[in-house]
């Protein structure tokens, strides 16, 4: 094979090769040419965008692990800490959705109690095509179907999330998994660096096979015509081997049997023995033949490369090695010794008794390239100029015929949401709420990112990931305390989407600042591009909030009779973002930058709603307050409004809160001693929404997913 032929197969440039044998001063032979393949990858890498990431705001005094580890933990106070991460499994879930989705859930659970935390909550944010693409119905019934297959079965609750349409996603759709695990007072956090000369290696799990070879270099390049030959790519789950090896690991850890560990995700057992060597500053013996195996004939390079999902590599002392071996076996799980830790810094790569290759596990990971590709200082739209007021029009009720706007009831029905018994406020609720063990505290998951504001303005879309929610867990009682992140970009070689994702990253970074929500772990998907046609670029966010009390986390609905109305307004921008985006409506908007406005506009919301126990409190999203109203009265409670009123209601504003109070003269008391603007929308009764004492019924369902995609 020519060189040229090679650098197109193991996806690597000419400078790329050079730097490798400058590194190894001499040329790559056999599975070498694997090893970087894979670890220098985009995804394993993150070549692209690690000279920005640097930017962000990620520490505080609440942060125990953050960047370098499977996941990020922060400390919640009276002995409880928490682990979250969220990542894309997009290129994967666009040619094979189901197995896509399914091990997008697998993979981010892993992460989560790999740090030795029991996974409690899942989430996702999910983009897709326009309907009447004609494989768009087969990826939205294959990705949301995928997710719950996993999930139900390994039994964790899924408690949110957000899903979006538009032309943009036409090509490549954007599957992003959360997940959240707990540690109780007694429990240990794991790390992964190697450490303990004589230390076992030992492989953990479901036995190796081919699928996912290459997977990572494939999420690391751009689509074309040829997708369906890259279905061996992706990998295949299990989730009841992902259950057994729950249980097991955290068992393990219990009895502190293990040193350090790592899943085997991307990249497979490369990247976990590699990077755990090039943490640890150890060296590492592997012998691939040792290695449990599903098929015979599998090459040392495919082992290497695997990405077989339920896989674990682990770390303990050779006296512990005969207990840890039995827990597993109990649950009927491999764990075979394959290598051990050794001095120096060098990894041994035997086949019985061939060496295969000897690398400095620091040269392979750390000095990957970095790449500082050109951008330019990207442009504000910062319109000033004031758009016509929006009127309450017929246009508003048909909203919930839009895919876009109606109820997602058809995907969240399909998700178990309160396995466990943890569960506080599920899918249904715009803040996802779990009961945390020990204290009783609620903590409370919300997502960011609309990606019709990105479209309109970077710098404005990126800083309202984080304000938005944040905002959301204000609205129910909770203190955001960090960030994790799923950056959603396109091809980065051309400046023009450099220039959106530094724009990003700076907007996320001010507004973690602003909010003192560090970010704590995430993800950078780059290429999400097919035949030239890049994805909106998309930031998508998760961000974690803690309260006091599980009584005073108020509902997103109407649910007390007789409590009065209000409508909260700390207006920064106006403009119609997803009413234009849902319409063909030309983007107008105006407004300016008041990063202190907001932030003390959600402390003082979290503030009312733990000083007075409102019963409704509610973020106004798509399509403005009216339309916010009507989905907030399909409990069978709402208010009455006259036209005027309803009018100022329909523009999207940054940013309006429905809220209730108990007592009128306390909330008004309360908010004009911070000089916040509100409008008093009445008394809440059991009676549906009007206005002009005309009924206003917005029929908001899931019929839309049946109509447009033809799903059942």
């Amino acid at each position: 094979m020519s060189l040229e032929q090679r650098l197109k197969v193991y996806r690597l440039t000419e400078a790329e090769y050079k730097k490798i044998c400058l590194l190894l001063g001499r040329e790559p032979k056999g599975v070498e040419w694997a090893i970087f393949s894979a670890l220098w990858s985009e995804h394993c890498s993150y070549k692209s965008s690690k000279v920005h990431l640097k930017k962000f705001y990620n520490k505080n005094d609440r942060v125990l692990e953050s960047f370098g580890e499977n996941a990020g933990v922060i400390d919640l106070g009276e002995g409880e800490r928490v682990a979250f991460k969220m990542e894309s499994h997009n290129h994967p879930s666009f040619i094979s959705p189901h197995q896509g989705a399914a091990t997008g859930v697998g993979g981010i659970l892993r992460d989560i109690f790999t740090m030795g935390a029991r996974p409690i909550a899942l989430a996702n944010y999910l983009c897709f095509g326009e309907p009447k693409v004609e494989v768009m119905p087969h990826l939205v019934d294959g990705v949301v179907r995928g997710i719950a297959d996993y999930g139900n079965c390994v039994g964790v609750p899924m408690v949110t999330g957000h899903t979006e349409f538009n032309a943009s996603y036409n090509g490549n759709i954007l599957v992003n998994a959360f997940a959240l695990g707990y540690f109780g007072p007694e429990d240990r956090v794991f790390t992964s660096g190697a450490r303990g000369i004589g230390n076992y290696v030992v492989y953990v799990g479901a036995k190796t096979g081919r699928d996912g070879v290459h997977g990572a270099s494939m999420a690391s390049e751009s689509f074309d015509e040829k997708n369906e030959g890259k279905k061996p790519t992706v990998q295949i789950g299990d989730p009841f081997m992902e259950k057994l090896l729950i249980e097991s690991c955290l068992e393990v850890m219990k009895e502190d049997l293990v040193e350090s560990i790592q899943d085997m995700g991307a990249a497979g057992i490369t990247s976990s023995s590699f990077e755990m060597a090039a943490k640890g500053k150890v060296g590492l013996n592997i012998d691939l033949q040792k290695v449990p195996m599903r098929q015979s004939g599998l090459t040392p390079e495919e082992i290497l490369l695997s990405e077989s999902q339920e896989r674990m590599l682990l770390m303990c002392t050779p006296e512990k090695f005969a207990r840890l071996k039995e827990i597993f076996n109990r649950w009927d799980l491999d764990a075979e010794v394959i290598g051990e830790v050794i001095e120096g810094s060098q990894i041994k790569i035997h086949w019985g008794a061939e060496l295969l290759t000897e690398l400095n596990p620091v040269d392979v990971v750390d000095h990957a390239p970095e790449y500082k590709r050109q951008y330019s200082e990207y442009k504000s739209v910062n319109k000033r100029e004031k758009i016509a007021p929006s009127k309450f029009d017929k246009f508003t009720f048909r909203a919930a015929e839009n895919i876009n706007l109606c109820s997602r009831d058809w995907i969240f029905n399909q998700y178990d949401q309160r396995v466990g018994a943890s569960t506080a406020a599920d899918c249904s609720q715009s803040v996802g709420v779990v009961e945390l063990p020990h204290s009783g505290r609620p903590l409370g998951i919300a997502l960011g990112c609309r990606p019709p504001m990105m479209r309109t303005d970077i710098q404005l879309g990126a800083y309202d990931a984080i304000a938005y929610p944040s905002l959301q867990l204000s609205s129910k009682g909770l203190q955001p305390l960090a960030v994790t992140d799923c950056l959603n970009f396109g091809n980065p070689e051309k400046p023009e989407l450099m220039t959106e994702f530094v724009a990003s990253v700076e907007a996320l970074s001010k507004a973690c600042e602003a909010f003192d929500t560090p970010v704590i772990s995430g993800n950078v998907s780059l290429y999400n591009e097919t035949l030239d046609k890049n994805v909106t670029s998309t930031p998508a966010t998760g961000v974690v909030g803690l309260g006091h009390s599980m009584e005073k986390v108020p509902k997103d609905e109407f649910c007390v009779e007789g409590e009065r109305a209000f409508l909260l307004r700390c207006e920064l921008w106006s403009g119609n973002f997803y009413s234009a985006d849902a319409y063909n409506f030309p983007v107008e908007f105006t407004g300016d930058w008041d990063k202190e406005k907001v932030t003390q506009f959600a402390k003082d919301l979290q503030e009312y709603v733990n000083e007075f126990g409102p019963s409704t409190s509610n973020v106004v999203g798509k399509m403005g307050a009216l339309f916010e109203l009507m989905t907030m009265s399909q409990s069978g409670f709402s208010v009455h409004l006259d036209k005027p009123l309803a009018d100022s209601m329909c523009a999207e504003r940054l940013y309006e809160v429905i809220v209730t109070a108990k007592s009128g003269d306390e909330f008004k008391s309360f908010w004009q001693k911070r000089n916040v603007e509100y409008f008093d929308l009445g008394k809440v009764m059991a009676e549906p929404l009007k206005v002009d004492g005309n009924l206003v019924d917005a029929h908001w369902t899931s019929e839309p997913f049946h109509k447009q995609l033809g799903l059942e």
